[in-house]
């Protein structure tokens, strides 16, 4: 018997999609390079380059709860097609939850860690350990992403 196997991808034909560049590759020069699959689509990178195409350096998987909790921009819910859909960067990053239930708590934990982190910058000397709303707050994200 025989059948198609599926092959994961070369590591010259790997391509990620950012907002301004469209596709971008993977520098052959980055630990990442022969990394073929990553469980996760989304990618933080430090450095982009142009050279005969536009490769990203210095770059890491992230998954989804970090990059909702911790990214840039605000965090919108909506229900599209009876799903609900958290959309982040004016709807550029765009995930269906679980449940109506999960999209609210994630998105109101992010709301009390922006609160949280406003506070921190306002009185630096504040221990968010030590405080029981930021210990709370914190011990509630390793939770979430460490259990994802």
């Amino acid at each position: 018997s025989t059948g198609a196997v599926k092959m994961q991808p070369k590591a010259e034909e790997l391509k990620f999609v950012t907002k301004n560049d469209g596709y971008v590759h993977i520098h052959p020069s980055s630990v990442n390079y022969q990394t073929r699959h990553f469980e996760s689509p989304y990618l933080v990178y430090h450095e982009k380059i142009k050279t005969s195409r536009v490769f990203i350096r210095d770059c890491s998987m992230v998954s989804v709860y970090p990059l909702v909790l911790l990214g840039g921009g605000q965090v919108h819910m909506q229900l599209l097609k009876g799903e609900f859909v958290i959309s982040l960067d004016d709807g550029w990053i765009r995930f269906v939850a679980a449940s109506h239930q999960v999209a609210e708590l994630v998105k109101e934990l992010r709301c009390e860690l922006d609160q949280l982190l406003q506070d921190k910058i306002k009185n630096p000397s504040m221990d968010l350990c030590m405080c029981p709303r930021g210990s709370r707050i914190i011990g509630m994200i390793v939770k979430l992403v460490t259990t994802q």
